[in-house]
């Protein structure tokens, strides 16, 4: 009888240990929340670069995300469009970011719009001049209208300030505004101040009364003013119902057949209903 009651007792422990560990012991993946951790169930870092348009509102993004997956690390690098399109491409980066569509030799890659950004024609509070035609701006940058008189303004040389080659926000700009010749660049180069972040642009028009430049809308703050353009002005309404006509996408990146699936959760949650309010709390325009 002893024997018996032993072995029944050693069934039952076992079929108890058998379940707890169908729940979910220390180290199981399936223990993990759902939500509480990446796609993988395990604690993942996604490595971004590229367009510095686009790094702020993907910090917020992070910034977001992590609430729900504090267990995936977000490393966000602002570089330029150029090197986040070529870090995906050479596999250097999970996701690259870009202000502008990609080039037809920019292959191999698969972009996802995210947002769509108008740029605006920024100039110091202290300008007397608010608005410009596409036209002017186009002569402005070609260095073929040199003083703010031609366009209404005062008597005072016009001090171009652009980005540096490889950024998204400089190539949407001349793509958008006739600029780009066979042979490179028809911007007047050699008389503009180079910035090699949009944050560098506003700082150097908001303490030159002389100064043009162009931005991201969404990276505007009070310390500039935005012309208009055609009698545009450029906004979020604007934007989306094409009517501001110097708009582009701000798209994420990644590298054909990575087959990343913490990336792909990350902007796929981008993409969602939650990921989209904060594309419109941000002054962006979403994609749905």
């Amino acid at each position: 009888m002893f024997k018996r009651k032993y072995v029944v007792a050693m069934g039952l422990s076992l079929a108890a240990m058998l379940a707890m560990a169908g729940c979910g012991g220390s180290g199981d993946p399936a223990a993990s929340p759902s939500g509480t951790d990446g796609a993988t169930g395990q604690a993942v870092t996604l490595r971004v670069e590229g367009s510095t348009s686009v790094e702020p509102l993907m910090q917020i993004f992070k910034d977001k995300y992590n609430v729900a997956h504090p267990n995936v690390t977000i490393e966000i690098t602002g570089n330029g469009s150029g090197n986040g399109i070529s870090a995906a491409q050479k596999g250097t980066t999970d996701i690259g970011m870009s202000s502008r569509g990609l080039k037809e030799d920019e292959t191999g890659l698969v972009p996802t719009t995210i947002a769509h950004d108008g740029i605006a024609i920024i100039v110091s509070k202290d300008n007397p001049v608010n608005a410009l035609t596409t036209d002017q701006i186009a002569k402005i940058y070609k260095g073929e209208i040199k003083n703010w008189k031609e366009v209404g303004g005062n008597d005072a040389e016009i001090n171009l300030v652009i980005r540096e080659a490889s950024s998204g926000t400089r190539g949407a700009f001349e793509e958008l505004l006739g600029l780009e010749g066979e042979n490179g660049t028809l911007v007047d180069e050699k008389n503009a101040a180079v910035m090699d972040a949009t944050s560098g642009v506003i700082q150097t028009v908001k303490g030159n009364a002389n100064a043009i430049g162009y931005v991201s809308f969404g990276s505007m703050g009070d310390d500039v003013k935005a012309v208009q353009v055609d009698g545009v002005t450029c906004s979020a309404e604007t934007v989306k119902d094409g009517s501001y006509k110097i708009a582009r996408p701000f798209l994420l990146i990644t590298k054909e057949g990575a087959n990343n699936a913490d990336a792909q959760a990350f902007i796929d949650w981008i993409l969602s209903d939650e990921g989209q309010a904060i594309v419109t709390d941000e002054k962006y325009v979403t994609v749905k």
